[in-house]
């Protein structure tokens, strides 16, 4: 231990450190919860990360006995047209699965850079509504990727190649199949399918390979994937030991204001203070029929304390009545700064 910069004393053993609508947890108790949670939210993306690499296998493997196929017996052609639609059915399916993946990855990513980071580097602080983010996930998940970036994505890195060969290997049997073509247009001749000439044949094939070019090169700027190991700001000029986390969710949290009329504004308020840690302000009001005197609450709150609020307010007012508004953006207290702080 460094003289000059004594340890501080640890803090009381029966001292709760984590108060949260309701529950107030030692230090190991939280920590232990957290690491079984942990656990399980890896575990989760591991099983579909298996399932993401089934689908790939899926798709290989039909490729494999289509191209075999296609060689040794006639009408090789239309085996390979059709296994073309089969991988473009496993990227649909590989698509919705890699969804599921991010959504418990993210989760993962959330506790590594916001919990476990700030254990490892004591200067370095979580953003200030990890856990909100982290519970909003829990009440009502959501994918934080979209369809469209989980295809360019599970395309760009697997299937381009399969495409690649189904296509190579769809061209080389219209060229060597039953015996090598001698001109281009006996070659667009062979490529016909029963009625349909070979110009449309070939020209739907075409189109159909220069979508997925667009659709690879189109959705490679997306960068929702909040699981993903990718650096999504200028990585030399971020480090861990600055003010929050290098990796924040895409996605904000939902954030609304509350207007509660109540002719107990005391005994409300204190309810909000004292369970869920919130601030309220108090506005003098006029019912425009009665004429009488109420007072306004006001308390700005996340999506998922809504249900509390209900809950206290009825214990405290029960003739109370509650708006609930969504806000664009809450700034300061346990939401956003008001001031950006630099790294």
């Amino acid at each position: 231990m460094n003289p000059s910069h004594p340890e501080p004393p640890p803090p009381p053993s029966n001292e709760p450190v984590w108060t949260f609508r309701g529950y107030q947890l030692k230090a190991s108790e939280f920590t232990t919860a957290m690491v079984h949670f942990f656990r399980a939210e890896v575990q989760r993306a591991n099983v579909w990360r298996q399932r993401l690499d089934t689908t790939t296998n899926w798709a290989v493997v039909t490729t494999g006995a289509a191209i075999s196929f296609a060689f040794t017996q006639s009408g090789g052609q239309i085996v390979i047209l059709l296994n073309i639609l089969l991988v473009t059915i496993f990227l649909i399916m590989e698509t919705r699965r890699y969804r599921y993946y991010e959504l418990w990855a993210s989760r993962v990513r959330l506790m590594e850079t916001d919990f476990f980071a700030a254990m490892l580097v004591p200067p370095f602080h979580p953003a200030a509504d990890w856990a909100e983010t982290l519970a909003e996930s829990l009440l009502m998940p959501s994918f934080p990727i979209s369809n469209w970036e989980a295809m360019g994505r599970r395309l760009r890195r697997n299937y381009l190649w399969i495409y690649t060969i189904v296509g190579l290997s769809w061209l080389a049997n219209l060229w060597l199949m039953p015996e090598p073509v001698n001109s281009l247009p006996h070659f667009i001749e062979r490529a016909a399918i029963g009625g349909l000439p070979g110009t449309i044949i070939v020209s739907l094939v075409g189109f159909y390979f220069a979508m997925l070019g667009v659709l690879a090169i189109f959705t490679f700027s997306l960068r929702q994937a909040t699981g993903e190991v990718l650096p999504r700001f200028n990585l030399p000029e971020v480090h861990l030991s600055g003010p929050k986390a290098w990796f924040r969710r895409a996605s904000q949290r939902q954030q609304l204001l509350t207007f509660i009329i109540t002719d107990q504004p005391e005994a409300v308020s204190s309810q909000i203070i004292n369970e869920m840690r919130r601030g309220a302000t108090i506005v003098d009001g006029k019912g425009a029929y009665t004429g009488q005197g109420r007072s306004i609450l006001m308390v700005a709150l996340t999506i998922t304390e809504v249900t509390q609020l209900k809950n206290l307010v009825a214990q405290a007012d029960p003739k109370a009545f509650v708006i609930v508004s969504p806000a664009q953006s809450v700034y300061g207290g346990e939401f956003a700064p008001l001031r950006e702080e630099k790294q």
